[in-house]
This record gives C-alpha cells, structure tokens and sequence, in this order.
C-alpha cells in the first residue's frame, strides 16, 4: 500500500462520479434515488459496525469497517465537490 492510497481511492471515486459505469457500487451512490441520503445511511451503518467490531476487540474486523467508513466519506466530500486536501486541510487546523 503507498503513501497516496487515499488519494488513489478519491481519483476513483471522482472517475466513477464522471463516468457512471453501470457495473459500478460507487456509480450507484451517485445515482441512488435516496441521493445522498444513501450514504449517510451506509455511513450510519459502518459506523454501528464499526463500534461493534471495537467493543468485541476484534482488530480484523475494526479495520474493515474502518475502511467501510473512509470509503463512504470520500464518496460524501465527492457529492459535495470536495477533496481530500480539504480533509488534510481540516484535520491539519486541528493538530
């Protein structure tokens, strides 16, 4: 894994915004009849998991949900025309 997987994974999902391939899980939440309103439910989702997977110390798990959340965050700044520099840029403010 490198150093720019964030950003490899953001340049992705921003294809899949453009290009909407039908194949694509990602496409999808662009085009969901729920709008955005599908991924602040995945969002809600993962994150329940995510503190399940913690409270059962299962470290496996955590970092899969985990990385559920990462992804289906990215898909949100992406629907709002954001980047992944205005994460670093708020989480750099924060330090």
């Amino acid at each position: 894994m490198t150093d720019d997987v964030l950003d490899e994974l953001f340049d992705i999902i921003e294809d899949r915004k453009q290009n909407l391939p039908e194949d694509s899980y990602t496409a999808s939440l662009f085009t969901h009849e729920k709008g955005e309103n599908a991924v602040l439910e995945k969002l809600g989702e993962e994150s329940t998991e995510l503190v399940l997977a913690a409270k059962d110390a299962d470290d496996e798990e955590l970092a899969h949900e985990a990385a559920d959340i990462v992804y289906h965050l990215l898909v949100l700044l992406a629907m709002h025309d954001m980047t992944v520099d205005d994460l670093r840029d708020e989480l750099a403010k924060r330090r």
